[in-house]
């Protein structure tokens, strides 16, 4: 096969001007815009108003090409365009030759007669998304929710492209991924599916060709399986008139791939190409992860179960939920990904679900999940809005975009679910969608997702679980939010307001959404706002809030747990520690529970420019405190408190798969250090279970006189290591008599890594380390330093840096000092 690049430099223009300027493929308007001066940065202040007009408009992509008579020779010539957002008409030497409507898909159009050798030319046009579904909408309103641009659930492209509750108004367009011609003769490789065969500790993988063959004659098959170990082996087969046989590979000591905390990901690499004699004609790669993976729903005595099963053994999932990384896509690098998947693994999450108002990830996403143990919930790209799911044509677009979806993505070892939908039952069963004249578009609702969905999904990928959508119990709009069977959405936590503690009272088999929301970094605000602008109802944060009401929600629930904050800082700071507390106060709960509840994913990891959101970590990258404390109440061993007035119940949760043992110490002090009582045991854990180790009653020894000024310090120790610590007041915090800790460092450098030991004389709540002049990923961050307990912190030397400069440049912040 002959490739072709049409990626790299090409013109732009908009259909309404003349005036071209140099467009990068793949890329989309607003980026091309962008750097050519011509619209200022989107994401500073209010320039997301600024720059709607690019949305409205029609644009041309254009360039020339040359093809030789070597590209010519082949007995096809194929346009594949692997991305196209969204409404485009291609033409080549003025012939059109394509018109797409679906960003999700890859389109492939034979063009050789179209070509010529030499010059020839190739404009991609496109129309106005924006435009396009606000015509759709004023000629049939469909439901939908938020106050964003409305419509979106009429063209295949990414919803949140037209708003969302954590991102801008920003609709692009443009050639968002790869272009290319390819030349091909005899045959191609469509597609491989690859399946696995799990039997007696063995394992026989079975790969299926799908080929586009011209002619009849024999051709051979070749499979070259590279094992994690360095073994490499090759199989080959023929193929008869056209015609392929699975070609089988055995592993009779497999070794297994594991989610993150299970295990490790030993990966396999299988290269499969067909050949004519010793002509290689096309050839595909594959990295495999060997294992198996069920959801299993049973019933018992809570209802009806939500496991997921990896390698016959239960994982408790524990995760977060993934939007794009980039309001404008073609922007994301793979270190990027890396960053964030490589984030997500270092605090112990072993599962990311891809919401479905985004896309489906590029390869790159799924292999570093791969790598990293991180398996996916993969949404299907339909959330919170009714769709024309009772047009024919709509449908059939659907198909083809699930077919390609799927194919493209079921060999991964990560990948574990696929779902229907985000959030439309809900609407159909809460939110007032089922209203006269809606009978058509209800049936069609149900049909699609519990009958022609599924289906699909068992025709293309037969070997993993299919869920109608989420949250769902699994029976067509009955009870979407039923804590006893399916996954639900617990939001009544934040949208509703309701106290943090609320997460209590729910026992769900799934939680699959739930979250709160903090203020990034100062670091970040001052990506997109100037210092003045630094208060919370300035323009420019208010613009980049875009949950109504939610800085007034923040205000309220710290109003509730902290002091009023003496600056902007400040209260940046404490909204990050507010919103760790709302998601440890959930999780934790849920993992005690972990018989009846077998997962947690929090919204959300990430975001898509920087701004105020529910992500743990921000567009740039850096680590809220939230996420420094997912370290923690994520870890595979865990210890959390239940208490009930002063009666205090000590839990540990092993995740494990095999016992744990350690001790168990518990001291009742005060802010100062002063001892009033103490004690120590032996813990033994069994795997995958929680168990109450301890039940403290502290009525006699904190009173009115000492509650303000008194703590429980709960360390759980392994091998003379901290293992985890918790420290609980007896008070909100806001009430704790807190005082100038006075913290002291020690810091050595031991290799490329600096340690620092930090000692205090008094009680310092949520310790942030930080540097003014670099991001520096600390081994722990925002802890508590009980007074004469010193602590333990690494992190890696920057490059260029010597300790010097580490010692004047580390600042110290406490909670005493935010007010």
């Amino acid at each position: 096969m002959l490739n072709y690049g049409l990626s790299g430099v090409w013109n732009l223009h908009s259909l309404d001007s003349v005036q071209k300027i140099e467009a990068n493929v793949p890329g989309n308007v607003h980026l091309d815009l962008l750097a050519a001066g011509l619209i200022p940065d989107p994401f500073w202040g209010e320039n997301e108003n600024k720059v709607r007009w690019v949305a409205e408009k029609d644009w041309e992509y254009q360039r020339n090409f040359i093809v030789d008579e070597a590209l010519m020779d082949q007995e096809h010539i194929d346009l594949v365009c692997d991305g196209l957002d969204t409404l485009a008409t291609v033409t080549i030497n003025g012939e059109t030759l394509l018109s797409t409507n679906n960003m999700f898909c890859q389109y492939r159009q034979d063009v050789k007669k179209s070509l010529r050798i030499g010059e020839n030319e190739i404009k991609v046009v496109f129309s106005s998304a924006l435009n396009y579904v606000q015509e759709k909408m004023k000629e049939n309103p469909l439901p939908c929710v938020g106050d964003w641009v409305q419509g979106w659930a009429y063209l295949r492209k990414a919803a949140s492209h037209f708003g969302w509750d954590w991102g801008p108004i920003l609709p692009t367009s443009g050639i968002w991924k790869d272009i290319r011609l390819e030349g091909w003769s005899s045959a191609r490789i469509i597609d491989v599916f690859i399946r696995q065969l799990h039997y007696s500790g063995k394992v026989t993988l079975g790969f299926m060709m799908d080929m586009a063959i011209d002619d009849k004659k024999d051709l051979e098959a070749r499979l070259v399986m590279a094992e994690p170990d360095g073994k490499i082996s090759e199989t080959r087969q023929e193929f008869r008139h056209g015609r392929s046989e699975v070609i089988p590979y055995f592993l009779d000591q497999p070794q297994l791939w594991w989610p993150n905390g299970y295990g490790e990901q030993p990966l396999y690499q299988a290269t499969l190409s067909i050949w004519d004699g010793e002509v290689l004609l096309d050839e595909k790669k594959y990295t495999l992860g060997i294992r198996k993976l069920e959801l299993k729903l049973e019933d018992d005595p809570w209802g009806t179960s939500f496991k997921f099963l990896v390698n016959d053994v239960q994982i408790n999932a524990k995760g977060s939920n993934w939007i794009p990384a980039d309001s404008l896509p073609t922007r994301i690098s793979r270190k990027r990904l890396k960053t964030l998947i490589e984030s997500a693994a270092a605090v112990n999450q072993n599962m990311i679900r891809v919401w479905g108002g985004g896309y489906y990830e590029d390869d790159e996403f799924y292999d570093l999940c791969d790598r990293y143990g991180i398996l996916v919930w993969q949404d299907f790209m339909f959330t919170c809005a009714v769709y024309p799911l009772d047009q024919e044509d709509f449908l059939e677009n659907i198909r083809n975009e699930v077919s390609q979806a799927i194919h493209r993505l079921r060999h991964h070892a990560c990948l574990a679910l696929w779902c229907g939908n985000n959030e439309m039952e809900v609407g159909w069963t809460e939110w007032g969608w089922d209203k006269p004249g809606m009978e058509s578009l209800k049936t069609a609702f149900k049909r699609f997702f519990y009958q022609i969905l599924l289906a699909w999904v068992i025709d293309d990928d037969p070997d993993r679980p299919y869920w109608p959508g989420s949250p769902s119990s699994g029976a067509a709009l009955i009870s979407p939010q039923d804590d006893q069977k399916g996954d639900i959405h617990e939001w009544r936590v934040w949208h509703e307001q309701k106290p943090i503690t609320e997460y209590h009272d729910r026992i769900p088999r799934f939680v699959s959404e739930f979250g709160f929301q903090s203020f990034p970094s100062i670091k970040t605000i001052s990506a997109f706002a100037d210092q003045a602008d630094g208060y919370l109802n300035s323009i420019p944060m208010e613009s980049h809030q875009k949950n109504g009401g939610g800085n007034g929600r923040m205000m309220t629930y710290l109003c509730q747990n902290f002091r009023m904050p003496k600056d902007f800082k400040a209260m940046v700071y404490l909204t990050q520690i507010q919103q760790g507390e709302a998601l440890k106060t959930g999780i934790e709960h849920w993992r005690r529970n972990g018989e009846r509840t077998s997962g947690t994913l929090y919204w959300q990891l990430n975001d898509c420019w920087p701004a105020v959101s529910w992500s743990t970590v921000d567009y740039f990258g850096r680590w809220k405190a939230a996420h420094y404390m997912a370290k923690h109440f994520f870890a595979p061993l865990m210890v959390s408190v239940k208490n009930n007035g002063l009666r205090y119940e000590v839990f540990i949760t092993n995740d494990h798969a095999c016992l744990s043992i350690g001790f168990l110490q518990w001291t009742l002090m005060t802010l100062d250090g002063e001892v009033l009582a103490n004690n120590e045991k032996v813990f033994i854990m069994m795997p995958a279970a929680t168990e109450i180790q301890d039940v403290l009653d502290f009525s006699e020894l904190v009173n009115s006189e000492n509650y303000r000024k008194t703590v429980l310090v709960i360390k759980c120790m392994q091998n003379e290591e901290l293992i985890q610590m918790q420290v609980i007041p007896f008070t909100p915090n806001k009430h704790l008599l807190l005082k100038n800790p006075k913290i002291k460092t020690d810091m050595v450098q031991v290799g490329r890594d600096v340690v620092i030991t930090l000692t205090s004389t008094s009680l310092a709540r949520y310790v942030e380390l930080s540097f003014e002049d670099t991001d520096i990923i600390f081994s722990s961050n925002y802890f508590d330093l009980p007074a004469r307990n010193p602590y333990r912190v690494t992190f890696s030397l920057p490059d260029g840096w010597d300790m010097d400069r580490v010692k004047k440049g580390l600042k110290i912040h406490s909670l005493v000092d935010s007010y």
